[in-house]
């Protein structure tokens, strides 16, 4: 299946949903009025695009409309992917990797699927012909280096690991350590996400930054926040807090294909303006792909679409 396929059948809900609220409401409202306008707004809210977007959203169609002197309703569907894939273009969706090793930081609460994300991306970058060292910094939760080990050996790369309950920042100049060693093009740091004690985790990742600073002073260092789309407006909260606690660089946003609320991309995008840079579209290894805004956009409500 191609790449446009697979997101369209991943974002096949969200598109459900935020077309099926389109098509309702440009059906009702064949002319373009204020009456309109309320009921798109509306309907992106309740399609998980977030009370702000979605203001944003209606307030710039309002102006396309009067501009362009845009009479039918259903002219409408070009302007709102255009104004889509201006909130999702201002920003860099690439993974920066520079230096032997680059460095990418995986921070997001428990459940939000951040193991498995790991073991993804472990997976995409081997594929693209790079060698990967997992450093398992996640030390307190149960059962989560365990689990890490599983996803290292499904990818096929190393592990650098130590007991449950172990200094974080020990672990991480351990796999520093070994990845210059080895000569490693990618070092994927797992790190716990206890945002119920911010100030400990605000703490922790600085020891971890100030690590990788020192040990690794001309590598790039990406920190990327997993997020569950499922969770909706949960998400977007989430996203804002560790933003607090955080120097995030982008989000994985995972399990798109399980849910309605793709639509929380353009949220996190427009509100905290943290660009997305990977997206779960699947259960399977290699369900985890780059980001691309305009396909995005496309998949969920393409400018020409009248179904």
């Amino acid at each position: 299946m191609g790449l446009f396929n697979k997101l369209k059948t991943g974002l096949s809900k969200t598109k459900e949903s935020i077309n099926e609220k389109f098509n309702s409401v440009i059906k009702t409202f064949k002319k373009i009025d204020d009456d309109l306008f309320d009921e798109l707004e509306e309907a992106l809210i309740t399609a998980d695009l977030g009370v702000n977007t979605s203001m944003d959203i209606i307030e710039k169609l309002r102006e396309a409309a009067d501009e362009k002197k845009l009479r039918d309703s259903y002219e409408l569907r070009s302007e709102l992917n255009r104004i889509m894939n201006e909130i999702l273009d201002g920003g860099d969706n690439s993974v920066e990797l520079r230096g032997t090793p680059a460095v990418i930081m995986v921070i997001g609460v428990n459940g939000v699927g951040k193991t498995t994300t790991i073991g993804k991306l472990a997976n995409l970058y081997k594929n693209q012909g790079k060698s990967v060292l997992i450093a398992a910094a996640d030390t307190f939760r149960a059962a989560a280096i365990e689990q890490l080990e599983v996803w290292a050996d499904r990818a096929g790369v190393g592990i650098i690991k130590q007991q449950e309950g172990s200094d974080p920042a020990a672990v991480i100049f351990d796999a520093v350590n070994a990845a210059k060693a080895r000569g490693i093009d990618v070092l994927l740091c797992d790190t716990a996400g206890r945002l119920h004690n911010k100030k400990n985790l605000m703490a922790e990742l600085k020891k971890i930054y100030r690590i990788l600073d020192r040990e690794l002073p001309d590598s790039s260092k990406e920190v990327l926040l997993v997020l569950d789309a499922t969770t909706g407006q949960n998400a977007v909260q989430q996203a804002e807090q560790f933003k607090e606690a955080a120097d995030i660089t982008g989000i994985i946003l995972t399990k798109l294909d399980g849910t309605a609320k793709g639509g929380i991309v353009l949220a996190i995008k427009n509100d905290y303006n943290i660009p997305v840079k990977y997206i779960g579209v699947g259960e399977k290894i290699d369900d985890l792909e780059p980001f691309d805004p305009k396909e995005f956009v496309d998949a969920i409500i393409s400018p020409d679409d009248d179904e």
